[in-house]
């Protein structure tokens, strides 16, 4: 039983790594060829290879791609530096508060991980409307950070424990404030942790569809993926600029991973050991 175990485990994995390719594979080989050609045979591969798609993309008269990647760039660097600088502080005195009002502030922010974000969604588009921040990217932001503050709590919470105390009564004890102590003794050691919310919260708000949507508006503003979104017509479609519009929309957030890949693990690990 166990040798069978041990003959099916590859198996598995490279059926798991294919299913996980495909889509891939898709947008890679569609990229490079014309309409018909997609339409006629999508798994084909691209021969004779075309820039066309890619082109026609990059060249349109309402610079739609040009216009996402902005919004996409500014909504998605303002909201993870905001959520990092907030949660990191708020992690940091949490982990190390023995107040009974501490413990209950941290279950509190850990209960909001468990509500879908869809669920309070209209409820946030109307506190929006009512400080009138929707159709606008701060409201966007403002959204992102409601969101996805306890997540990164959790993150840096953990981390926290990894790090002596002893850091920071010798710096109070140079006579170095709470404020001073937190950047320039703890922050800088927690850039495992800050490497891992950077990521996770840099692809989540760069791939998310719903909230761009709805709260910026098709109409006045647009997203990478919104645009993925507008480039599909009513009554028709041209796929070979869509597959080029996904390709060029991951390659931005796909150079941010690797950028910070490094201290990914090491992050996410970080107090796992410790209680």
């Amino acid at each position: 039983m166990r040798r069978t175990r041990t003959r099916l485990r590859p198996f598995l994995a490279l059926l798991t790594g294919a299913l996980f390719f495909l889509p891939i594979y898709l947008v890679l080989v569609n990229v490079f060829k014309d309409g018909s050609a997609i339409v006629s045979n999508p798994m084909g591969l691209p021969l004779p290879p075309t820039l066309d798609n890619i082109e026609s993309v990059l060249t349109r008269s309402d610079h739609l791609f040009w216009y996402g990647l902005v919004n996409s760039i500014e909504v998605t660097a303002v909201s993870i530096l905001l959520i990092t600088a907030i949660s990191a502080m708020l992690g940091h005195y949490l982990a190390r508060s023995t107040s009974v009002l501490g413990k209950v502030a941290m279950v509190a922010l850990l209960c909001g991980l468990m509500v879908p974000p869809a669920v309070i969604l209209t409820p946030i588009t109307d506190v929006l409307r009512s400080l009138g921040l929707m159709s606008s990217v701060p409201g966007l932001v403002l959204a992102y950070v409601g969101y996805y503050v306890p997540f990164g709590v959790l993150v840096f919470a953990g981390f926290v424990k990894t790090i002596p105390r002893e850091l920071e009564e010798a710096a109070e004890l140079d006579g170095a404030g709470p404020f001073r102590v937190f950047w320039q003794v703890v922050f800088p050691l927690m850039r495992p942790a800050s490497a891992s919310v950077l990521i996770f919260l840099g692809v989540w708000i760069w791939n998310d569809f719903l909230n761009p949507l709805i709260i910026l508006g098709p109409a006045t503003g647009t997203t990478v993926t919104v645009g993925i979104y507008r480039a599909i017509g009513e009554h028709q479609a041209d796929y070979g600029s869509v597959f080029a519009l996904m390709l060029l929309s991951t390659l931005p957030i796909l150079i941010f991973y690797l950028a910070f890949q490094k201290h990914f693990v090491k992050g996410l690990t970080g107090g796992a050991t410790k209680g």
